[in-house]
C-alpha cells in the first residue's frame, strides 16, 4: 500500500540527473518538492517546479534549516569521498532529520556495494552512510543502484556508438550488468519513500535484462540497424575524461570502482528484477524498449 497523506518532499542532489529524475517524478504525483542546493547559482538547474534551497550539507543549522517542514527525503550525497567528509554530512543528515520528524528517507548509495569491506573510499564511505542512517532512528530504506543507462548518452558514449558502431564503456566484456534508466531509478526510489512497510529495508536495483557488454552491444545493433561492438575502456582513459566535467577528486573516485570490477573478477551489478519490482510495486523498462526511446542521432550530434 502507498500512503495518500499530503507530503513535503526534500530532494538532495535534485539538481543532478539522478535527483533531477527524482524530483520530476515527484511533481507528477503530485507531491510537493524542495531541492537543495549547494549555492542560490543552483537554482537554475532544478526541474521547474521544485521549490529552491541553498544550504550546505557540511553547517549542521543549514542542514536542518533544509529538512524542517519536509514529511519526507531523497537523500544522494555530493561525489565527495573522504571518509571524515561524509561521516560529517551524514550525522547533519541523520539529526535534521530527526529533528523533522521525517516519516521516511531513501538513501541512494550511488553505486552497488559488494559484499565485503574494500579499500574503494567510493563504496565504503557509502557503506558507512547506510549503516549510519539505518541505525539513526529515522525510517530509512537504502537503494543500492547498479550502472544507468543514462551514462550511455553522455557523448563520450552516444558518439562513437551512433557514428562508428563502438560501444565504449569502462567494464570488463564479460560483466553481466541489469543496468538502470534514471526513470526506473525514480519510480523506485518514489515507491520507497511511499509504500508501507518498507522502513528498514536494502534494496539492490537493476533493471529488467541483466548483460554482458556482447550482448548490451548486440541490442543496440538491433535497434539502430548497424553492427555495434563492445569495447573495454581503460579505467584510467575514463577517468582523464571524467575529470573535465566533475573535477580530477570525484573523477578519481568513481573510476576507482571499474578498477575494482575489473580486478576482482566479481559479479556485482546482477540483480533479481523480479524482487525489485514485487517490493516495490513497480515495472521496469525493457532493455531494448529504453534504447528505442532515446534521440541517438541528436545524441551524437551533439557530441
Amino acid at each position: 500500500m502507498t500512503s495518500t497523506e499530503p507530503q513535503r518532499h526534500l530532494v538532495v542532489g535534485a539538481t543532478g540527473a539522478q535527483g533531477g529524475a527524482v524530483a520530476r517524478r515527484l511533481l507528477e504525483e503530485g507531491h510537493r518538492v524542495r531541492g537543495l542546493t549547494r549555492s542560490a547559482g543552483g537554482h537554475g538547474r532544478l526541474p521547474d517546479g521544485v521549490e529552491p534551497f541553498a544550504g550546505d550539507l557540511g553547517d549542521p543549522g543549514q542542514a536542518r534549516a533544509a529538512f524542517a517542514g519536509m514529511t519526507h527525503a531523497s537523500v544522494l550525497l555530493p561525489m565527495i569521498y573522504g571518509p571524515e567528509q561524509v561521516a560529517s554530512y551524514v550525522r547533519n543528515v541523520a539529526d535534521a532529520a530527526l529533528a523533522a520528524g521525517l516519516r521516511r528517507l531513501v538513501f541512494n548509495t550511488g553505486n552497488r556495494l559488494p559484499e565485503a569491506v574494500t579499500e574503494v573510499a567510493a563504496f565504503e564511505t557509502r557503506r558507512a552512510a547506510a549503516a549510519a542512517l539505518l541505525g539513526s532512528g529515522v525510517p530509512t530504506v537504502v537503494l543500492r543502484p547498479p550502472i544507468y543507462l543514462d551514462n550511455l548518452c553522455a557523448p563520450w558514449a552516444a558518439g562513437p556508438l551512433v557514428r562508428d558502431g563502438v560501444l565504449r564503456y569502462p567494464l570488463p566484456a564479460r560483466s553481466p550488468v541489469a543496468w538502470l534508466s534514471h526513470g526506473d531509478l525514480a519510480a523506485a526510489t518514489v515507491a520507497a519513500l511511499t509504500r508501507d512497510g518498507l522502513a528498514g529495508t536494502v534494496l539492490d536495483l537493476g533493471g529488467p535484462d541483466t548483460v554482458t557488454g556482447p550482448e548490451l552491444a548486440a541490442a543496440f545493433a538491433a535497434e539502430l540497424g548497424r553492427r555495434v561492438d563492445y569495447v573495454a575502456q581503460d579505467p584510467a582513459e575514463f577517468e582523464a575524461g571524467l575529470a573535465h566535467a566533475l573535477g580530477a577528486p570525484a573523477a578519481a573516485g568513481v573510476a576507482a570502482t571499474y578498477r575494482w570490477v575489473a580486478d576482482a573478477g566479481e559479479t556485482l551489478y546482477g540483480v533479481d528484477h523480479r524482487a525489485v519490482e514485487e517490493t516495490l510495486g513497480i515495472r521496469l523498462t525493457p532493455l531494448r524498449a529504453w534504447i528505442a526511446a532515446q534521440p541517438w542521432h541528436a545524441l551524437a550530434g551533439a557530441a
